[in-house]
C-alpha cells in the first residue's frame, strides 16, 4: 500500500472519529419547568407545537429550584440543561455569577415587546403568578377571608400546608398577625420582625404539613391532609379544571412574582433556545397558557387576545392585584442564607 493511501486513510479514520465524538456531544434541546399541571399546560401549548412548528427535537424536564442545582450544573462542565424556569431570586444570583447566557431580545421580539419588570439582562419573563391561601369549598363553607384565619385552628380545624423554607413562610406569618401587605418587608427588615414572624409560626407549627413541589398542595388538600394551603393560584385553577375539585382560593395578602426563562451558559443549543424563547413569547401562545392555566403574562399583548372570563381570575387583574404584595428579590437576596439557616434549625427542633 502505498503511502499516499495510508496517509488518506488515516485522515479517513480521523474525520470519522471527530464526527462521532460531535455526534456524541451534540444533543436536543432540554427545558427545565416546574411539573405537575403546570408543566402538562405549558407541554400542551408550548413544548408539543414547538417541537412541530420548528421541526426540531426537544425534552422537558422539571425541578423544585435552588441556585445550587445550577451552580453544579454549569460549574461542573457537564451541563444537561439549556432553558431553565427560575425564581426571582435565581434570575438575579444566577446572572450575577455568570450562570446564563445574556439574552439578546433582538431574537425573541425586541425588549419593547415585554411588560418592564419581567425584560432582565439574563432572562425574560415567562409568568407572573402568586401564592394565595387555598382550601376546599366543599369542606369549609364558611370561608376564610385572610391569613389570620389560617392560624385560627380553632375557628378552621385542621392542618396547614406550607411552602418549606423562609421565603413566602416569614411574609405570611407576618400578615396572619396584622401587618399590613404594605407594610410586610418594612417589619421583616427588622430583627424584631423576624422574631415576630417565628412566634407567630410557632402558634401552628405542630399543624404544618411542609411542601417543595407545586403539585403538593393541591394533592394535600383533595386528600383531606390539610384544611389549608399556601398554593401557586395556578395549581387551584387547574385543579378545579382538570380534575372538577371546588377548591377556593384567597386573594387577600396574595404574594406575587415573576418567573423567568434563562439560558445556561455554554449551551450548545444556544440558537434553538432562542428559537424556543421567541415562540412560548409570543402573546397568541401566551394568552392559550393563561386559558389552561390562570397565570399572568410577560407579553404586553398577550391579554388583549385572552377571554375576559379568564382575565378576571389571573394573578395581574386589578381586582386580585389590591391586597397584594410583591415578593421583594432585594430583600430575599440580601437574606436568604440567614434565614435560611435560622428557619432550618426553627423547624427543626
Amino acid at each position: 500500500m502505498s503511502k499516499m493511501k495510508v496517509a488518506l486513510g488515516f485522515v479517513a479514520t480521523l474525520t470519522a472519529g471527530i464526527a462521532l465524538a460531535t455526534a456524541a456531544q451534540a444533543r436536543d434541546l432540554t427545558v427545565v419547568s416546574w411539573g405537575g399541571a403546570y408543566q402538562d399546560a405549558q407541554k400542551k401549548v408550548y413544548f408539543e407545537p414547538f417541537k412541530k412548528a420548528a421541526g426540531v427535537p426537544m425534552n422537558d424536564e422539571s425541578w423544585d429550584g435552588g441556585i445550587g442545582v445550577l451552580r453544579a450544573k454549569v460549574q461542573g462542565g457537564a451541563a444537561t440543561w439549556d432553558v431553565v424556569q427560575v425564581e426571582s431570586e435565581e434570575l438575579a444570583v444566577g446572572c450575577e455569577e455568570g450562570l446564563f447566557e445574556h439574552i439578546d431580545f433582538s431574537k425573541i421580539g425586541g425588549e419593547a415587546a415585554y411588560l418592564p419588570p419581567t425584560v432582565d439582562p439574563c432572562g425574560v419573563g415567562a409568568i407572573v403568578y402568586d401564592f394565595v391561601l387555598g382550601y376546599d369549598k366543599d369542606k369549609i363553607k364558611d370561608a376564610p377571608k385572610s391569613w389570620a384565619d389560617f392560624f385560627d385552628t380553632k375557628k378552621f380545624p385542621g392542618k396547614r400546608g406550607l411552602r418549606q423554607g423562609a421565603k413566602t413562610t416569614l411574609e405570611i406569618a407576618l400578615m396572619a398577625d396584622g401587618v399590613a401587605p404594605k407594610d410586610v418587608y418594612k417589619v421583616l427588615g427588622t430583627e424584631e420582625g423576624i422574631d415576630r414572624a417565628f412566634k407567630k409560626l410557632d402558634t401552628i407549627k405542630n399543624d404544618i404539613v411542609w411542601w417543595k413541589a407545586g403539585a403538593q398542595p393541591p394533592q394535600l388538600l383533595a386528600s383531606g391532609e390539610v384544611a389549608m394551603t399556601s398554593v401557586y393560584n395556578g395549581r387551584i385553577d387547574a385543579a378545579n379544571k382538570a380534575e372538577k375539585k371546588n377548591f377556593g382560593m384567597v386573594w387577600n395578602g396574595a404574594l406575587f412574582t415573576i418567573d423567568s426563562w434563562v439560558i445556561l451558559k455554554g449551551s450548545p443549543n444556544k440558537d434553538v433556545a432562542y428559537k424556543f424563547l421567541d415562540f412560548v413569547g409570543k402573546p397568541e401562545n401566551q394568552a392559550k397558557l393563561s386559558e389552561n392555566i390562570a397565570y399572568g403574562t410577560s407579553n404586553k399583548d398577550a391579554p388583549s387576545k385572552i377571554a375576559p372570563a379568564v382575565l378576571k381570575d389571573l394573578p395581574t387583574a386589578p381586582e386580585n392585584m389590591k391586597n397584594a404584595v410583591e415578593i421583594s428579590v432585594p430583600f430575599w437576596l440580601e437574606n436568604i442564607d440567614r434565614l435560611t439557616e435560622r428557619f432550618n434549625k426553627w423547624a427543626a427542633k
